[in-house]
């Protein structure tokens, strides 16, 4: 077993991820940095950001951090830890013009500036953006930046599998080379976990297939909460029948949500704000429309829909800000929206729970404390920022943001440290070396992985939805609670070791059954709605018992406990959210 030794481990090669590992080399030049990814750099799912990046760019015009940060607390329904937001809508404008200097091709005003677009929940157009490419493009920069770089290391299509923490201290972790099917151990001084979401615990998702929730699933296995994994957002505009994104844009540029009687019926539920009200908002009216009865069928798949109407806005509009979105509905549905609405209803599309973290995106163990020399940055942390709902644009820049925060504070740590020769506990290495090669590789063949994602995200997809009950949420815990049990007896078809994609489905679907559990369970506990997490048996928002996040840890036999700790109200008392 080889071991690779590096000042700083990145782990996700996401937005958070190179931005991450840009920001070491910045602050120390001379340190050495792994850039780990269970996929090539740029096949991340942020390429699939589309519709912007927010900021308060322009005071002189009567935008302002401090309107950013209100309407991110009040979209979180204020669950947000306003100290953790203060942050990110500080740096946010400094971060949009460093993508800038980098070469981001911002789509322009007439006089040149960066160009802003209206979305959800955002009381001012902040919304920078690229056409509707912006993730692409930012990734695109970021990986033009890192490679002009030197001290750095690329490690593609090698997948992590356990996180090395001994007495409250980062050492590194253990991943299989899928080129060679043999375990590396990466030991480094200093770690940033930037894996992304877990939509995929969905099967009608705007996530890539990658977005398994790995880095989630690693933390519960190595004792360190999640916080607030309840909510789950759904994107009002995902395209029938394949789930593929229609960004939110095309409702900032203009864009109109349609019944099946041809009625804007956002009126009912957001009357000032419309089609840009928050997305669980929207989410929640589309559903309501078609439980009502108004909307329309995909006879091929049966899932009911909305139509989403950007006839109006004419060809060159269409073709010049939302080139994407014309692209993908021709290619996907059929469907040239110049001409004709685009069928759509709700995904899965942001986790805004994740790994416990404080407001500089440090990782903290079940006692609140600092584990020390470990950070996490982009969707993988819960900061909070986005509390019980993310306004649209704030994850990009969230992504940006937090790994420049990350990335700062481990290059110091890092070079501090740098006479010291972490000690990796080779007692966790052997059992996760026994487990991939021994329990997986080396047993017969029992029950079928497919078969297990398939019935979890048939599972998610019924019962942990939009709407929820308590009588559906316990049905997903009890079908969950039987996957993990089928879990133990699955392996590997495939018993070679080269490039084995059947290993990664086994690894990925242990990682998405343990996050699926913890966020079943944590609804479940949570006898209220707020924000995305919305139960029909407890409609209304409680701050009296619930204005606290979430904690849920992994205990000896594989449980999740939870426990609660307040949310960090440092300007804002939580008032009636209205739009």
């Amino acid at each position: 077993m080889e071991t690779l030794d590096f000042d700083v481990l990145v782990i996700g090669s996401g937005l958070a991820g190179l931005r991450a590992a840009i920001e070491v080399l910045r602050t120390r030049p001379g340190l050495s940095v792994a850039v780990v990814s269970k996929i090539q750099l740029m096949r991340s799912h942020s390429v699939a950001a589309e519709g912007g990046t927010a900021a308060a760019l322009y005071p002189e015009e009567g935008d302002s951090p401090a309107l950013h940060a209100w309407d991110t607390v009040k979209g979180s329904d204020f669950l947000a830890d306003q100290d953790a937001v203060w942050l990110m809508v500080k740096l946010a404008p400094r971060e949009v013009r460093l993508l800038e200097h980098w070469g981001m091709p911002w789509s322009r005003r007439p006089d040149g500036r960066i160009a802003q677009r209206p979305f959800g929940g955002h009381s001012f157009p902040r919304a920078c953006y690229a056409g509707d490419k912006t993730g692409l493009f930012e990734m695109q920069t970021l990986y033009g930046k890192l490679v002009s770089m030197d001290g750095w290391e690329r490690f593609d299509e090698v997948y992590v599998t356990s996180l090395l923490v001994e007495d409250g201290v980062f050492r590194g972790a253990t991943a299989v080379d899928l080129r060679s099917g043999e375990m590396v151990v990466f030991r480094a001084r200093a770690g940033v976990l930037a894996t992304g979401g877990a939509g995929r615990l969905y099967r009608f998702t705007t996530y890539s297939y990658s977005s398994t929730g790995d880095g989630l699933g690693m933390a519960l296995r190595a004792g360190i909460p999640l916080k607030d994994m309840e909510f789950i957002q759904f994107h009002p505009t995902g395209l029938v029948p394949s789930g593929i994104l229609i960004t939110e844009g095309a409702r900032g540029e203009g864009g109109i949500l349609l019944n099946a009687k041809g009625e804007r019926f956002m009126k009912r539920y957001a009357p000032e704000k419309m089609e840009l009200a928050p997305r669980d908002v929207v989410s929640r009216a589309i559903m309501t429309e078609i439980m009502e009865g108004r909307g329309l069928r995909d006879e091929a798949t049966g899932l009911e829909y909305v139509l989403l109407d950007l006839r109006h806005l004419g060809e060159e509009r269409i073709s010049e800000r939302l080139p994407a979105v014309r692209e993908i509905a021709i290619k996907h549905a059929g469907i040239d929206p110049v001409e004709e609405p685009i069928p759509v209803r709700p995904a899965a599309h942001y986790t805004m729970g994740g790994v416990n973290a404080d407001a500089y995106y440090r990782v903290l163990d079940t006692e609140g404390r600092w584990i020390r020399g470990l950070w996490v940055a982009g969707e993988a942390a819960a900061a909070s920022v986005h509390g019980a709902n993310r306004l649209g644009a704030n994850s990009t820049i969230e992504c940006l943001v937090s790994g420049a925060v990350a990335g700062r504070q481990a290059a110091r740590w890092a070079w501090e440290r740098r006479g010291e020769q972490p000690a990796v506990p080779r007692d966790r290495v052997e059992a996760e070396e026994k487990r991939v090669y021994d329990r997986l590789l080396g047993s017969e063949t029992g029950d079928d992985v497919y078969a297990v994602r398939e019935e979890l995200q048939e599972t998610m997809d019924r019962y942990v939805y939009v709407f929820r009950s308590r009588e559906g949420l316990e049905e997903a815990a009890r079908r969950i609670r039987e996957l993990r049990r089928r879990m133990g007896t699955v392996a590997p078809r495939d018993k070679s070791r080269v490039y084995n994609t059947d290993l990664v489905a086994v690894l990925e679907t242990a990682n998405m059954v343990d996050v699926a559990y913890t966020v079943v369970v944590s609804a479940l506990a949570r006898k209220e709605s707020r924000g995305a997490h919305y139960r029909v048996d407890y409609p209304r928002r409680d701050d009296e018992n619930w204005l606290k996040h979430t904690i849920a840890v992994m205990n000896v036999e594989g449980d999740i406990e939870l426990s609660y700790t307040p949310v960090n109200i440092t300007t804002w008392k939580p008032i009636e959210r209205k739009y």
